[in-house]
Parts: C-alpha cells; structure tokens; sequence
C-alpha cells in the first residue's frame, strides 16, 4: 500500500502551476539532440533550459515578465575549439593585412598604420598572404621608409612565418650574426643579411623584445574578443597556447562577473609540469573557467612549408618540412602531462606529423593505463588513408578549422601534388570512420565566425571563387554534421557534454538564434546569415539592433 504521504506529494506535483520562464525563444529549433532534434521553442528559467516543445504548449510558461524572442533558427550555442583568443582580441585592434592583394597594398596600409602611432610603438598583427602578391616574400626595405621610428612585427596568417622591419630586428639585437634556431628559419639575402622573415621557432628571437602587455591590457584584449565572440553566436572556446598573465586577466573577468563566455585553457606542453601543479593545487576550475590541459607542437605549416611530410614538397623539392619541437622532449612532456591528469593536444599539419602524434598517443595510453583522456590533434590537415580510421580506434578528436580548408584550397594542390590532396581536410572521412569531429577557428589566423566555417564545411568553395564545385568536393559534409561539430562535439572535447552542447531540459541555456534556417536555405547563402541573439547559461550577451 503507498504511503498517505506519498500519495499527497503526487496530487500536489500534478496540480502545482508550471514555472515561469524568464525566457521563451521561438523558431525552427535544432536541439544537437538526435533523439529529438527538432522543435519550436525553447524555455529558459535562470541559468538552465527547463523545457522544449511546440509553441503553443510553451506558452504556459509565458507570464507577464517572460522575454518572448523570435528568430528563424534557434540552437545550440557555437563553441570554438581552438583559438588563440587573447591573440584574436589584439587583431582586432591591430593592422590588418589579411586580404593586401600586392606590395604597395601591404606597404600603405602599415603606413597608414604607422601614423596613428606615437614613436616606438610596435605595429604587430597583419596576417599577410604572400600567395596573393605572387608567393613573393615581404622584406624589410619595402617598409621601413615608412616605419622608420616603428618597429613592424606582422605575422603570416597561418602563424607560421613573421615579418620584421629594420627598427625591430634592431630592437630585438639582431643581425647577420645571428644564426639559425633548431625548429625555425631565418631568411636571409645574398650577402647573409636578414630579410625580415622569420620561420616558426626563428620568431622567438624578435617576439622576446616585444613589450609584454600590462595586466589592464589584457583585460581590455580580452573584452575585445568576448564582445566580438558574443556577436558571433559564440558561447564557449578552448584558448590553446595560454599564458599565465592570460590565465590571470580570464581570472579576474570570471571574479568580476564579466566573464561573458565559458573558456578552456590549454599551457604551453613544455610548461606541464607547472601546470599540473596548478591543477592539483587549485583543480579543474569550473563550468565558466577550466583548466583544461596542455598544448605542444609537431611541425610548421603547408604555407610556410614547415609541415612535416614523408615525402617532399611538389613545389619545393628539396624539402619535405620540419619538426619545430625536439620530437623526444614533445614525446615525453606528452607522457608526463597525461599521467599527471591533462588533456593533451597536438598541433600536427603534415601526413608524418599526424602519423607521429598517433603512434605517441596510442603509446601513452597503453603505458598510462586506461582512463577517459580524449588527446587532441590539432589541424589534422593532410593525413595517409590508413592513418584516417586510427582516430576513432584511439578514441582522438580531430580538432580541425574548415576556413583553412577553403583558403588553403587555392594553392594547396601546388604545394603537395594531386595525390596526397585526396585526404586534406578529410572531414567526412573521418565522420564516416567514427571519429569525434570537432570544429574551430584558429583566431587569429582565420576568422572567430562559426557561420563561415559552416558554409566552408559544406560547400568547400575556394575563397578565390574558382573552384565552385568545391575543393576536394568528396570530403563535404551536411549542415546538421558541421554544426554538431561545432556544439555537441566540442562539448565532449571539452569534457562539458552534461552542461552543454545540446538544447535538452537540465542543460546550460548557451543558446544562439539566427536569422535564417541553415538547413533549408540554399548552401551559397549560409555565410550571408547573421546572429540575432547569443545567450550564455541564461543571460543575453549579445542582441542585434534590427
């Protein structure tokens, strides 16, 4: 027999009024949630979503304090799995160089730049293309008659290669003196001369003069980057690379209450073992601010030539790329980071780069014992067929960018011949294989905008326009899967699919509403869509004005 008390509390929960929502949002709703991927509204109540339906049967959670939105798509917030998200916060303040389509277009915009700026001032930033002024390399007597009291410090855009002036090579002490870095390349002049450009680790050598960013500007950086992510529908990153003073100006946001996107941390993979000491003293951190893991680097890039291939270049015979990071350092940081509790990820472009983090990965995990530690590989750009299915047998998430895929695709086929092209940026490769497909940007070396990688996923249409079709077109895939790879997926590399990822009754209210229906507009137009509304555990962090 049920207890009277019981059968009281039955009665009671069935009469008792529905909660009010703070919140209803009204659209063709995608939830991530394969069970129910579909509905017409979604209930918001404090920090959580409390309940999804049709929008009639919602409407009893409207009241007359109840914000009532309406747009034409309605998700789960973006999130972003790999950028550099101080770095994006400085770009956006910086010159930008990104689409100079020759020298003197590069020379007046760093002078326009130039003279916004009080003597000694550095011009940082640029993310240059030489590929669009003919693969010709910038050097320094093309600005330096207009920079003569700046030092000029402007990266390539993949981050691989840098550009210096002569104020700054004088800044940084150096000269033809100077000799090579293991890891990096300098470019010189017949006469042993530097010409201004720097290859990976080479680049240390004039960024150590650069000063460092005072604890306000970086907290200035870092508002920066969070209204522009909050304006992109996106509503949590993963900040590879991270510093301490970076680490410190997120922590003083998160205390401030001004935090206004959840954010994982990835350190330096040569500076675990400080990091493991900040995870065993202060833990994991929280569902706004985690420490999440570490990050190290194999090779360069396929710009720059600095990827690590088997076999050589096509159009650069003589070389088959480099290893930036002494492999057996990289091998044993990568062991000691794991066993002491971090999440590791590796920057691996070329075929023999990936194949290497594979093999390390799959080492580690079997001298470490199992435990749930989801590795990283970050780019995963060119791969050999067989490599493809190692990444659902090891259980490591492919963390890759698709705007790479489309701005790569101009040149790329150039650079490493028509063979190995066949599996560059094989994303539905890898889905078809099982493996846990998760999206980023790479801010600042493209774009913090989750909708052009959308749009790139699905169409692969070259930025140039001239390949229509697509670039390697086998290798598109649909929108449902290029946005799961955006949220539910990135949720799980993150460690957060309980929270976030998914619109279902329980999770956060990371949310993002769009202007248009990503699914039934013609794919061409899915880049022209616009974010109406971004909202972060419950609270509104961004709402357009028209």
């Amino acid at each position: 027999m049920r207890h009277p008390s019981a059968s009281l509390l039955i009665l009671l929960a069935a009469c008792a009024p529905a909660p009010r929502a703070d919140i209803v949002l009204v659209g063709r709703v995608w939830t991530g949630d394969s069970a129910q991927p579909w509905m017409e509204a979604v209930a918001v109540r404090g920090d959580s979503i409390i309940a999804l339906g049709d929008s009639v049967s919602l409407l009893r959670l409207v009241t007359a304090e109840t914000q009532v939105v309406r747009g034409a798509f309605v998700m789960p917030g973006f999130q972003d799995d790999h950028t550099h998200f101080f770095g994006w916060g400085m770009t956006l303040a910086a010159v930008d160089l990104r689409d100079a389509d020759g020298k003197e277009e590069f020379i007046r915009r760093i002078a326009a730049f130039a003279r916004k700026l009080q003597p000694g001032e550095w011009i940082i930033g640029g993310n240059w293309d030489h590929e669009r002024f003919g693969g010709v390399l910038p050097t320094r007597d093309w600005v330096d008659s207009v920079t003569p009291a700046n030092p000029v410090w402007v990266q390539r855009y993949d981050g691989h290669m840098s550009f210096a002036n002569s104020a700054a090579l004088t800044a940084a002490g150096i000269d033809r003196t100077v000799k090579n870095v293991p890891g990096g390349e300098i470019a010189r002049d017949r006469s042993g001369e530097p010409t201004g450009v720097f290859r990976d680790e080479a680049t240390g050598l004039v960024e150590r003069a650069i000063p460092p960013a005072s604890p306000s500007q970086l907290d200035s950086v870092l508002a920066r980057a969070m209204r522009d992510a909050a304006e992109h529908g996106v509503t949590a990153v993963s900040h590879v690379s991270a510093t301490w003073p970076e680490a410190a100006s997120l922590r003083r946001a998160k205390a401030a209450g001004t935090l206004s996107l959840r954010v994982s941390t990835y350190h330096v993979i040569a500076d675990w073992l400080n990091a493991a000491e900040s995870l065993r003293v202060n833990g994991p951190g929280d569902d706004m601010l985690r420490a999440a893991g570490v990050k190290g680097f194999v090779d360069g890039s396929l710009g720059s030539t600095t990827a690590w291939f088997f076999e050589p270049f096509s159009d650069a015979p003589r070389t088959s790329g480099l290893t930036v990071t002494d492999l057996d350092s990289l091998r044993s940081w990568i062991g000691r980071s794991d066993s002491a509790g971090l999440q590791v990820a590796v920057h691996a472009i070329g075929d023999r780069a990936n194949a290497w983090v594979l093999d390390v990965f799959d080492s580690v995990a079997k001298a470490n014992g199992p435990r749930d530690r989801r590795f990283r590989i970050e780019h995963a750009q060119h791969l050999r067929r067989d490599d493809i299915p190692r990444f659902a047998a090891l259980g490591v998430i492919p963390s890759m960018q698709p705007y790479h895929a489309i701005d790569d695709g101009r040149w790329a086929e150039r650079r490493i011949g028509p063979e190995r092209i066949k599996t560059t940026y094989a994303f539905k490769s890898l889905l078809d294989a099982g493996a846990p497909l998760a999206f980023g940007s790479d801010a600042p070396v493209a774009f913090l905008d989750p909708i052009v990688g959308v749009y790139a996923a699905v169409t692969r249409v070259t930025t140039d326009g001239k390949q229509p079709g697509g670039f390697v077109p086998e290798e598109k895939i649909t929108v449902e899967q290029a946005l799961r790879a955006y949220t539910a997926a990135n949720a799980w590399g993150t460690f957060m699919e309980q929270k976030t990822g998914v619109l279902r009754p329980g999770m956060k209210a990371d949310i993002a509403v769009l202007d248009q229906d990503l699914t039934a507009i013609p794919p061409e137009r899915i880049k022209d869509t616009k974010v109406v509304l971004t909202m972060v555990g419950g609270k509104v962090v961004y709402r357009s004005k028209q």
